[in-house]
């Protein structure tokens, strides 16, 4: 037992792990068919080279890279948790940045660095309930992020016809090998710099909704029940 332990824990295992994660999500994309609802609302981003903040669900995180224009830098907040270190490892292969941290632990640092990005004209991402919890409530870092660096947030989600649901507190979205699938886009949301108090609560919720609305519409048109958030 020791010994499996020991293997599970080297940073050799874990590269592995990440390289088999990256080769599965590839597989389930090229297997599948994807269509893209309202891509046009990032897509002027992109093109006008103008920074924004992607927002997703944490259970959503599967196929997100793929919702991306690849010759974009993009900056995602993870975790420094082990759990958040695997992801940052398996969306490296994509070619995706990472910024170590969460709105709680390491907060001021990956806010720093976030703030950086953005002023150097790069994209950032965010899953507003990561890294714990609780399901698909937004905390007030993404609300935070939003009214300081002055861009605005863009919702997303991917939906498949083929998956499975993880027993995770995120309900994580396992998509399966030969889909049907989407990636929704919702529209910009930019928080006033002057927002405070009962204000800047409201711009939360309306982010929380809108994710919740696009996160909705990937499992409607691809045939399954909502997640219901926590």
């Amino acid at each position: 037992m020791s010994l499996i332990k020991s293997i599970t824990k080297s940073d050799g295992f874990r590269k592995f792990l990440c390289w088999v994660g990256a080769q599965y999500i590839r597989f389930v994309y090229l297997t599948g068919r994807w269509d893209v609802i309202n891509g046009e609302v990032p897509k002027r981003f992109w093109d006008e080279g103008k920074p924004f903040i992607l927002a997703f669900w944490h259970g959503r995180i599967l196929l997100m890279p793929y919702c991306w224009d690849r010759k974009k830098d993009i900056h995602m907040l993870i975790s420094a948790h082990r759990d958040g270190q695997l992801i940052a490892q398996t969306v490296g292969h994509f070619g995706i940045h990472t910024i170590e941290g969460s709105t709680s632990k390491g907060g001021a640092t990956a806010l720093r660095a976030m703030l950086k990005a953005v002023k150097n004209g790069q994209c950032i991402g965010i899953t507003p309930d990561g890294p714990r919890g609780p399901r698909m409530r937004a905390s007030a870092g993404v609300v935070n992020v939003a009214k300081m660096s002055g861009v605005p947030v863009i919702p997303c989600a991917f939906g498949s016809t083929r998956r499975k649901h993880v027993s995770s507190w995120d309900r994580f979205c396992v998509a399966l090998p030969f889909s049907k699938g989407v990636f929704v886009w919702g529209d910009a949301i930019e928080v006033p710099k002057k927002a405070k108090g009962e204000e800047l609560d409201q711009w939360q919720q309306k982010i929380e909704d809108e994710l919740t609305h696009v996160t909705n519409e990937a499992d409607r048109l691809t045939g399954h029940p909502a997640v219901e958030p926590a």
